[in-house]
């Protein structure tokens, strides 16, 4: 893995894509500055060694035109805040006052530019507009792994101009690694915790992830299509009446891979889909024709919390209850607690997904476990076993 560990960049303008694609509120003030955070080593690394900035990300989704509401210069206090130092701004991202601000730029500085996605050629992957951005930089660096999944020109095409200086950010390190440990060079038993509502969107995951792990713990909306299928009754629960059979084949595949599969065995059911519904504990594969599971029961998760204390791999994808109501957040919140626990014993845990991510984030998770990736849909493509553009282009 070429990593910016394997270069000196004193004197060289390092053309960094990041992921500063972060939330804003009604003032458009940062309110998470996570993925800021996230790529400050890489900074560090190069400022240290002598080397300049050249930070180029996204914001919103501005469908290739210039709109103030996306413009960085909104983040620019945050990211010179987080970055401990004044980061000067460019309102281009590619052209004459670009070259201009990139040319100016002394070593120890930073330059951010302006959003990417100003810029239509971005999204469609063009290879000039990646040629001009390369214009910028002596070295690419992608520390961007949120959308390393998408070929854009920063992210994937612009590699090909920088033949014997691309490399992958400390940030990029962080998460290829975390996903290996998991799907290759993780110490066994290794657990996979999958939840959220369906199972067609989970599928390509199970299927990849089976011949590497020992355990696959289903929960959420997701099991109540496996319950059905093995003939249990769930109410009014969500199902995908048209994966039944799908889910039976699974459960066949894991068994082929020796995998030990546990769905919840009872749940918390409600009359009604909101908190204040009336609620109580019920068989997973005897919930009354009115009412629907949304948490897993006491007896699920002391279930869970045995497999996951004697596990020294884990991946949670996915909460197993609807968290977003305090009445049905406590067996996501139980999950939590067993996975901080092994954690404390010695597992690895890596946590990924946008549901996942905003539970441990919500709750005070996050310094409990080992890992909480950064890119949601960059780590389910993982995860289901493909390429990712932004990896492959710094591979080459």
């Amino acid at each position: 893995m070429k990593t910016i560990k394997d270069f000196d960049f004193k004197n060289k303008k390092a053309l960094v894509r990041v992921d500063f694609n972060v939330p804003q509120d009604e003032n458009l003030k940062v309110t998470d500055n996570t993925r800021i955070t996230a790529v400050k080593p890489t900074v560090d690394k190069i400022l240290s060694d002598g080397g300049s900035v050249i930070l180029m990300t996204h914001l919103g989704r501005p469908k290739g035109e210039v709109n103030d509401k996306y413009s960085l210069k909104h983040v620019l206090s945050e990211v010179s805040n987080v970055l401990g130092q004044e980061v000067k701004f460019v309102e281009e991202s590619v052209g004459e006052k670009a070259e201009e601000a990139a040319n100016a730029l002394q070593p120890g500085e930073i330059l951010l530019l302006e959003n990417l996605r100003f810029h239509s050629e971005e999204e469609n992957g063009d290879e000039s507009f990646a040629e001009q951005l390369s214009k910028l930089g002596d070295a690419y660096v992608n520390d961007a792994f949120g959308t390393a999944h998408r070929a854009h020109a920063s992210t994937a095409v612009i590699a090909q101009f920088f033949p014997s200086t691309k490399f992958f950010g400390l940030l990029m390190e962080k998460e290829l690694v975390a996903i290996d440990k998991v799907l290759k060079s993780g110490e066994k038993p290794v657990t996979a915790i999958l939840g959220g509502s369906k199972v067609s969107t989970k599928i390509t995951i199970i299927e990849n992830i089976l011949p590497a792990v020992d355990n696959l713990i289903i929960g959420g909306g997701m099991s109540f299509t496996f319950i059905k299928a093995l003939g249990g009754k769930v109410g009014q629960s969500i199902v995908e009446d048209d994966k039944l059979n799908l889910a039976l084949e699974i459960l066949a595949k894991a068994k082929e891979h020796s995998v030990e599969v546990y769905l919840p065995t009872d749940v918390i059911i409600a009359d009604d889909f909101n908190n204040e519904a009336n609620r109580k504990e019920c068989n997973i594969r005897e919930i009354p024709e009115s009412w629907q599971g949304l948490d897993a029961g006491p007896r699920s998760r002391e279930i869970f919390n045995d497999v996951l204390l004697n596990s020294k791999t884990i991946l949670w994808n996915g909460p197993i209850g609807v968290f977003e109501m305090s009445n049905f957040a406590a067996g996501t919140k139980a999950l939590g607690d067993s996975i901080a626990e092994a954690t404390k014993l010695g597992a690895f845990s890596l946590v990924g997904g946008g549901d996942s991510v905003a539970f441990v984030k919500q709750f005070g998770y996050s310094d409990k476990v080992s890992y909480v990736s950064t890119g949601g849909g960059a780590m389910l493509e993982s995860l289901e076993g493909l390429e990712l553009p932004g990896v492959a282009a710094i591979n080459k």
